[in-house]
């Protein structure tokens, strides 16, 4: 790679030709303000925070956009670019909902900080302000216009890593806003509410839909018996709302702070996981000996099957029938729980934290009603359940571990790599490899779906078959594979698609992450480094092993895809019209 040689700050440094100076500074440790700026996302130079002196100029140059040349000499903190980064922030502030400690974001929003930062305590320009309606019509996302600062990271994640791209710029000048075509509703337009726009949003303009309230009052309903489940991801980040670094483990306190709330049972999503493991590998297997639709998809993730169901109808068939972990759960909550403990599954409020916005979406699917009542009553995203964790006043990092509750919280390795790309597929091998073959597999770690890359391949032997797999993450990736798979230029029998770049890890749920943590991490893989360490440490690591689950089907199911388990466990999904009007 050819080096230029450049000096920042007085610092003589050799970078790549193709570094921007935002990259050059930043690996000399020197930390230009951002605030528009998410890399090979969002590099647009639009908000002017990142502005220096570059010798020779005749102005201000934005960094994140401005490439590095050979004896390139940049200054990134003189009186000028102080007071010009003062005054835009101050412009930004002028027309921006003010309303900070009542705010989403509070303490944790970009603009805040900086604004702290640089010094910024007062607004000098007054004027008109622009009022916005808050569209609140989505049942997992809140856009609340009068916060946004038109930085475009919502817009440009939507578009280029989800491909959805229902978000735009409308209007001009002053009245200028990022909102849906004709303003329409995020419920009206083909939204899969991955949640990614919250995760890029620095403010507060967007934010999960709260159900913290219904929850508080089902826990306060005597005639309610009150079930708590919690998705792998969620260990492996909630920490981080209590200042633990990123990608530590708190599955222990986490259980334990959940009784403290209240709540009358404490199970674990992991082991519907292994379950889905049982019942998406049985299926898989019936339609390998039975020339049935292949290649067979993963539907684990919620955003992704709107997606499909909005986008690429013709592989609905392609999807495993197969409900996600914490709807199996739900079912299985109203019907063996209920029976084996002798109340009426209409008296059972279940409640599922999860890293994705999604599923609060999914949780309102009619046909995710198995016993005639919804299989999931509410779902709480991880910033929520650390919200309720700070307003029951429980001291979360003086918690001792506790274990999760029985028979439901009992979970092998397997479940909980369920939260890292990949993970669902090296599941399913672990038990396919045993069940096909008879034989115990020496080596369980298949770390060739391992890692971030956007589409994993491999081939797998699996007794005298090589099964062809795929692993893809964020939905823009699934339509890449997709569109290979439609014109034959790859075959595969296994696909697993996450509708989340890094998987349930960096769900649009997940703790917000600051400004710097973005250019120092890798946070997706902090995050799955956690869950592959748990899943080292259990005792069990295949799902077929885990004896809840073989209690399960002796006592209640019967066997893998029997009757009783399509009628629970599984579902349908149908081809969505992308408008309504």
């Amino acid at each position: 790679m050819n080096m230029v040689n450049i000096t920042i700050d007085g610092q003589n440094i050799q970078v790549p030709q193709d570094y921007t100076v935002l990259e050059a500074a930043r690996s000399a440790g020197i930390d230009i303000p951002t605030l528009c700026y998410l890399k090979d996302i969002n590099e647009v130079g639009a908000c002017r925070m990142c502005i220096v002196e570059v010798k020779g100029a005749r102005r201000l140059e934005a960094s994140c956009v401005l490439p590095v040349s050979e004896g390139m000499v940049v200054k990134t903190n003189t009186k000028k670019i102080r007071e010009a980064r003062k005054a835009t922030l101050e412009l930004i502030l002028s027309n921006h909902n003010g309303d900070c400690k009542t705010c989403e974001r509070s303490g944790k929003c970009e603009l805040e900080t900086l604004a702290n930062e640089l010094g910024v305590t007062d607004i000098g320009f007054t004027g008109e302000m622009n009022t916005y309606t808050i569209d609140d019509l989505s049942p997992s996302i809140v856009r609340d216009p009068n916060k946004c600062i038109l930085c475009g990271r919502c817009v440009n994640v939507c578009k280029n890593v989800q491909n959805v791209g229902v978000l735009s710029f409308v209007e001009r000048g002053f009245n200028t806003m990022v909102a849906p075509s004709f303003n329409m509703s995020l419920s009206e337009v083909p939204c899969i509410n991955c949640g990614q726009c919250i995760a890029a949003c620095p403010v507060g303009a967007l934010k999960e839909k709260n159900e913290i309230d219904l929850v508080w009052e089902a826990l306060e309903d005597d005639s309610k018996h009150v079930v708590v489940q919690t998705a792998p991801a969620v260990r492996a980040a909630l920490g981080e709302e209590f200042g633990l670094p990123i990608g530590t483990r708190v599955t222990g306190k986490m259980a334990a702070s959940l009784r403290r709330l209240g709540f009358d049972k404490v199970f674990d999503t992991d082991f519907a996981a292994d379950l889905t493991i049982i019942e998406e590998g049985y299926e898989l297997l019936g339609r390998l000996k039975n020339d049935g639709k292949l290649p067979m998809i993963t539907s684990c993730s919620p955003g992704w099957i709107k997606y499909c169901e909005y986008n690429y109808p013709d592989f609905l068939d392609n999807l495993s029938s197969c409900k996600s972990p914490h709807e199996m759960m739900g079912a299985v909550i109203k019907s063996y729980y209920a029976e084996q403990n002798d109340i009426d599954p209409k008296d059972i409020f279940v409640v599922s934290v999860m890293p994705c916005t999604a599923k609060k979406f999914e949780a309102d699917r009619e046909e995710l009603a198995a016993t005639g009542y919804p299989d999931v009553d509410a779902v709480i995203t991880t910033r929520e359940l650390a919200k309720m964790i700070k307003e029951g006043r429980v001291d979360f990092l003086s918690l001792s571990d506790e274990d999760f509750d029985e028979v439901l919280g009992e979970s092998t390795g397997a479940g909980v790599i369920f939260g890292a790309t990949g993970g669902v597929m090296e599941a399913a091998l672990r038990t396919v490899y045993e069940v096909v073959t008879g034989e115990t597999l020496e080596k369980i770690d298949f770390e060739e779906v391992r890692g971030v890359e956007g589409i994993k391949e491999a081939t797998v032997t699996v007794g005298d078959l090589d099964v062809k797999i795929a692993v893809a993450h964020s939905t823009g990736q699934a339509s890449k594979i997709l569109d290979m798979v439609k014109s034959g230029e790859k075959e595969y029998h296994f696909i697993e698609i996450m509708g989340c770049s890094g998987g349930c890890v960096t769900g649009g749920g997940q703790p917000h992450i600051k400004a710097r943590d973005r250019w120092t991490l890798d946070v997706r893989k902090e995050r799955a480094k956690a869950l592959y360490e748990e899943d080292m440490d259990k005792t069990i690591r295949k799902s077929h092993e885990n004896p809840m689950i073989k209690k399960l089907y002796k006592e209640f199911l019967q066997e893998p895809n029997s009757h009783k388990a399509h009628d629970l466990l599984h579902t349908h999904y149908k081809e969505r019209k992308k408008y309504s009007i």
